[in-house]
């Protein structure tokens, strides 16, 4: 048994770390937390210190145990954890979760994992930072606390199922007040002059100083440069400079990825974090550009081999970020003479991006030179400007250049800064062409993920390790959507000036076309506004991001973290109490007008499966419905528009012998052909769809779901849904992993995957009882009751302890009935049975919020689906009262 025992939280980590170390080490991963707050109820006691109730999570046990065994034969225990506050939080619960002793424990951090960072780590071991761990655990419970208790009012104020969250809710209000801030932006339009010049043969671009308000002022304009001279008035040459940017922080690297890689900031982290964990960049949780001596020196080694010593600038940048800690480093590589890396796509590329930036960063700066030429126009007072730009030496610009996230469609390519021919002062120019083009005012942009963050970040809200969760939960929780959205054709002026003649023309364009742009739902914004009215603190940037500095606080030691909940906890659960009792119901409803026909009020609100238009009060029997379509918001329908929706769904034709409905869904518009749906492709007015698109979309879904092949004489179709592209085989739906050509499935591929899937389901259950609509099944975490569609524990007892595969198998009904009765009271009962598919609103299933958002099938995990049990279990008792 080795001597030592170190404990990561990742496998990939320990694997490499493994092949650091010698014999006496046996190196083993926690996969991550073994501990959190219970599931069931608000898991902190308010009273008495906000005390925190953890768990052992379900699925770790198992580890735990084994963890257990190991550290009992050791001699020493190292906890070699991430080095920020998760990975602080993660040693401390284990140490607590397998009662390690003190005088054993070893606590030991490093920022990259190579031989010489292990080594050095292990000969300075320290003790657990009870800071560091109060910081995590103080954001913890205050998440949980504000989760817990506002969750369960946006259940009774706005709709069942939702969540609430200290920093997503602030974060879908940014979103909300960009979108409402684009709404009311209105667009004015001027007239920009540019000129094309001609000097000795070479042409070159020139651009009016300002815009012309009017159509008639540019004409003028044109009319006096039809009979004018130019001439070059002042002719200016100064030299310039360009800096590298600093090396690659969190958030920075979220960006960057986003604009040059197109990652979401979450499939960046994810890359990252492989790349970490293997060794090859340096600790990706960090807001410092700090880089250290030893990066320093290898980066000058570099720059000289590469390019040369003039290239060579090294340099140190300070984080301008309070509370960021200088200590730790920039992302980089770990081994810097390495400018490329085996592994994945994506992990190649975004080492590249990282190695260049870090590499960037410590060399020379790009010498410039500008030449700004101003050309006068006999006649006028107004003056033509142009510019170009030399590069004299392109210093870091030879390996990398920042991107930016502005994206005014108004912007013109080719305004962008090239060399200017040799000019002189009272020069005279001869004009190829001057144009007038009519140009827009642009909203303020929609945010990309990649700007998201640097909001994020310029406010405070948040912290590294928050930014990727933040805003794929905001996603996940259908608060806001990541769409493409086509534009709309616009026409605009174009005036030119060619050989002494002015030439006007109307031109088309597409603007408003948006890609990957974040847009808020109207629950969304429901949610936001109720939010905001009854809870102005929560929603708060300023108050998020004083939060945010206390936890900073809390781990420097310089407050107690109870204390700093106490402040925080007592006036927000007043406001809670409040706002239950006082607070009006949220739907966003907003009066259209009146229906021509019945005279009936017309409201377009947020209804149980979303946004609606209704026809007649809520409590009339005999009003009517309608859903929005997804390209519709509830603040923006007209009552044109919401009418239209009435006349669906309407019968267009007929196919071979079956009615063409169109219609629209909860999933959006679509051709209704017998029994069959086909859905209608996004952009498409379903109002335009007639007999002759509507037989084209069902031939073209006919097409799409004929077989593939046939195994054992059944017919064998594909397609690709919600989780990935899968095949069907009879009534079963088979996932296809990467590893096959979706494409190209081959006979022999068809039967593998249709076998295994058949071996699986084979060995699913253990034993069946389908008249009480029970059965025992095999799930990933281990066996499992499945009652109905609930998906309940195998406990022995109240002492929750599991039992052996061979004593599932020996187990009665009438043991397996006591079992879900335990779990589910009532359940049995005539009307006790029926719990599960109706919502509860008791305050306990607020941490079930969360996991009800998933919509995966329930085969799918069968411990993470919990919530019908709890709702059958406070609906039954609800009864019995």
């Amino acid at each position: 048994m080795a001597k030592n025992l170190v404990i990561v939280e990742s496998p990939a980590k320990a694997k490499t770390i493994e092949n650091f170390l010698g014999k006496d080490f046996t190196v083993k991963s926690s996969f991550g937390h073994v501990r959190d707050l219970v599931k069931k109820g608000l898991a902190v006691d308010t009273e008495k210190g906000f005390t925190p109730n953890y768990e052992i999570s379900p699925d770790k046990e198992k580890v735990i145990a084994e963890l257990k065994r190991l550290a009992k034969d050791a001699d020493i225990v190292w906890l070699a954890t991430d080095e920020d506050r998760e990975g602080e939080a993660i040693s401390w619960h284990l140490s607590e979760a397998l009662k390690l002793d003190d005088k054993k424990t070893r606590r030991i951090v490093f920022h990259e994992i190579t031989k010489p960072a292990i080594m050095k780590a292990i000969e300075s071991p320290r003790k657990i930072d009870r800071h560091l761990v109060d910081a995590q655990q103080a954001r913890r419970i205050l998440d949980r606390l504000v989760g817990f208790e506002l969750s369960p009012i946006l259940w009774k104020k706005v709709k069942p199922s939702l969540s609430a969250g200290r920093v997503q809710s602030v974060t879908v209000r940014l979103i909300v007040e960009r979108e409402r801030e684009i709404a009311a932006f209105k667009s004015t339009s001027s007239y920009k002059v540019s000129a094309v010049f001609i000097s000795n043969g070479q042409k070159f671009k020139a651009e009016l100083r300002s815009n012309f308000k009017t159509i008639e002022e540019a004409r003028k304009f044109l009319h006096v440069c039809s009979k004018s001279t130019f001439t070059v008035s002042s002719l200016e040459t100064k030299p310039s400079r360009k800096s590298p940017s600093a090396p690659f922080t969190t958030s920075t690297l979220q960006q960057e990825a986003s604009r040059k890689l197109g990652f979401s900031p979450k499939r960046t982290m994810v890359v990252a974090q492989r790349l970490y964990e293997s060794g090859k960049i340096t600790y990706m949780r960090t807001d410092s550009v700090n880089l250290s001596e030893l990066a320093l020196g290898k980066a000058k080694e570099v720059v000289t081999k590469s390019y040369g010593a003039k290239y060579v600038h090294t340099r140190q940048y300070k984080t301008k970020n309070k509370g960021a800690q200088e200590a730790h480093e920039a992302i980089r590589p770990t081994y810097l003479e390495r400018n490329m890396v085996e592994g994945e796509r994506d992990e190649q590329r975004l080492y590249d991006l990282i190695w260049k930036r870090t590499i960037a960063s410590q060399m020379a700066e790009a010498e410039l030179e500008k030449t700004t030429a101003v050309i006068a126009v006999s006649g006028a007072s107004e003056t033509f400007v142009a510019q170009g730009e030399v590069i004299k030496f392109d210093g870091f610009l030879a390996v990398y250049m920042e991107s930016s996230d502005d994206d005014n469609e108004d912007d013109d390519s080719e305004n962008s800064e090239a060399m200017l021919p040799p000019l002189k002062t009272g020069q005279a120019l001869n004009s190829h062409a001057i144009t007038a083009t009519q140009r827009f005012t642009h909203h303020p942009p929609r945010y990309t993920e990649a700007a998201l963050v640097k909001k994020l970040e310029e406010l405070g809200i948040g912290r590294p390790s928050t930014y990727a969760p933040t805003i794929s939960t905001v996603q996940e929780r259908g608060y806001v959507v990541k769409e493409e959205r086509e534009g709309k054709q616009r026409s605009y002026d174009v005036l030119t000036l060619s050989n002494g003649t002015i030439n006007e023309e109307k031109r088309t364009e597409n603007t408003g076309a948006e890609k990957n742009k974040l847009f808020p739902t109207d629950i969304g914004t429901v949610v936001t506004d109720f939010l905001s009215q009854y809870f102005p603190k929560i929603m708060d940037y300023g108050f998020t991001a004083n939060v945010e500095e206390e936890f900073d606080e809390i781990a420097e030691g310089k407050i107690d973290w109870r204390k700093m909940l106490e402040q925080f906890y007592r006036p927000f659960h007043k406001d809670v109490e409040k706002t239950e009792e006082t607070s009006e119901r949220a739907s966003g409803e907003r009066l259209l007008g009146k229906d021509p026909l019945t005279k009936k009020n017309v409201y377009v609100r947020i209804g149980r499966f979303g946004p609606l238009v209704q026809i007649g009060e809520s409590d009339d029997p005999e009003k009517k419905f309608a859903s929005l379509r997804k390209d519709m918001r509830l603040e923006t329908v007209t009552f044109e528009d919401a009418m239209e929706l009435f006349k669906l769904p309407k019968t267009v034709g007929s196919y071979k012998g079956k009615e063409l409905v169109i219609g629209i869904g909860r999933f959006g518009p679509y051709v209704k052909w017998g029994d069959q749906y086909v859905s209608i492709p996004r952009g498409e007015d379903p109002m335009k769809v007639e007999e002759e698109r509507a037989v084209e979309l069902v031939k073209q879904k006919e097409a799409a779901d004929a077989p593939i092949a046939q195994y054992k004489g059944t017919p064998v179709t594909k397609g690709k849904g919600r989780f990935g592209p899968f095949i069907k085989f009879g009534d079963i739906f088979i996932n296809v992993p990467r590893a096959y050509d979706f494409d190209n499935l081959s006979q022999n591929d068809i039967a593998e995957l249709i076998e295994k899937k058949l071996e699986k389901e084979a060995n699913r259950y253990i034993r069946q009882w389908p008249e009480e609509k029970i059965s025992l099944e095999n799930g990933r975490w281990g066996p499992f009751i499945r009652f109905g569609k609930a998906m309940l524990k195998i406990t022995r007892s109240d002492k929750q302890e599991k039992l052996s595969p061979e004593e599932v198998a020996e187990l009665s009904l009438e043991q397996v009935k006591a079992m879900i009765e335990a779990q589910v009271p009532g359940a049995f009962d005539k009307k006790g049975s029926k719990a599960p598919a109706k919502k509860s609103k008791a305050p306990a299933k607020a941490t079930k919020a969360p996991a009800k958002k998933t919509k995966a099938p329930a085969v799918k995990k069968a411990p993470a689906k919990k919530a019908p049990a709890k709702k059958a279990a406070k609906k039954a008792a609800k009864k019995r009262k």
